[in-house]
């Protein structure tokens, strides 16, 4: 996948392209199922695939004090897309400026003059471009005039509980701590990436030392609470891991913030300063205040226990 970040450095190519827009956060099953739509239709008319999204997200520019936490950071999302076996993405800077251009100026600068766009795809409720005036309708005006077909679809649905697959409710998922039914909505384990940062050691303190991750605050993190997973280091090495997301009651009455340490099973070694991603595979209990250290240590041995179980093939 070739990634575009510059404008004026556009493909072009002489098939011209397929496109799909939107920000894609967490590129769900959804979104796959309409990037899969998008390479039919480019196989079918020997153009290419793209897809259009943008960063950062538009809301935290348009309503910042009521954007969403992300499931995906920038780079995260652009794996995904290629991992999807999409030709092109391109990625559009969104900010003031762009947030108060016209969607007719967005489809003949982004969609025919940088992708040469002989269809598009989107959800049929799309809306893009200043006061969210670009839509379907026009969209499809606008293909009649250029040159490009247009096809609104419905989105994808969850048979199970008869809801749309959206980010929004992934989001929803995690921060309630059902990562196994976002993980089913996502099509992976939730994952959240961030560098390995000095803590307390209060963790090797009692027989396990923790990776302290310290996540940027704009990613979405699960429920407080402890979870099995994997944890994965520079060049690839993952490694089954008991994760611990809270506030640690037991030992501090108040914390600012909710703190992600992983101990790594059956490893010993320094992970400070690394970057790792961190997968949430299973929810195993909710955080709760210990009594005594004793009893915490016993309940991170049966912990430790109940992540091998979980994370059996």
């Amino acid at each position: 996948m070739e990634v575009i970040d510059d404008l004026t450095a556009c493909p072009r190519p002489d098939g011209g392209c397929v496109v799909t827009i939107g920000v894609y956060d967490g590129v769900h099953l959804g979104h796959r199922s309409l990037i899969a739509r998008v390479r039919d239709m480019a196989r079918q008319l020997g153009a290419a695939s793209a897809v259009v999204t943008f960063d950062p997200h538009p809301a935290m520019v348009v309503r910042p004090d009521s954007a969403p936490k992300l499931l995906t950071n920038l780079p995260q999302r652009l794996e995904l897309l290629a991992g999807a076996g999409v030709d092109y993405a391109v990625v559009v800077r969104f900010d003031a400026e762009r947030a108060a251009e016209s969607p007719e100026d967005f489809v003949r600068e982004v969609l025919v003059g940088c992708l040469k766009a002989r269809a598009v795809v989107v959800g049929h409720d799309f809306h893009f471009g200043r006061g969210r005036k670009g839509n379907v309708p026009l969209l499809q005006n606008m293909g009649a005039e250029l040159g490009f077909d247009v096809l609104g679809l419905t989105l994808v649905g969850d048979a199970a509980v008869h809801e749309v697959v959206s980010s929004t409710r992934v989001r929803a998922l995690l921060t309630q701590g059902e990562v196994e039914l976002a993980a089913e909505l996502l099509g992976r384990p939730h994952e959240v990436r961030g560098v390995v940062q000095h803590g307390d050691a209060r963790g090797r303190e009692l027989g396990f030392p923790t990776a302290n991750v310290a996540v940027p605050g704009e990613i979405v993190l699960p429920a407080d609470g402890i979870y099995a997973g994997w944890y994965e280091r520079p060049g690839g090495q993952v490694h089954p891991a008991a994760i611990s997301l809270g506030r640690r009651p037991t030992f501090y009455a108040e914390a600012d913030a909710s703190l992600l340490e992983a101990y790594l099973l059956d490893f010993d070694g320094d992970l400070y300063d690394e970057t790792a991603s961190v997968r949430f595979v299973s929810r195993l209990r909710g955080e709760v205040k210990f009594d005594s250290v004793e009893s915490l240590v016993a309940q991170m041995q049966r912990d430790v226990e109940a992540t091998r179980a979980a994370l059996q093939p």
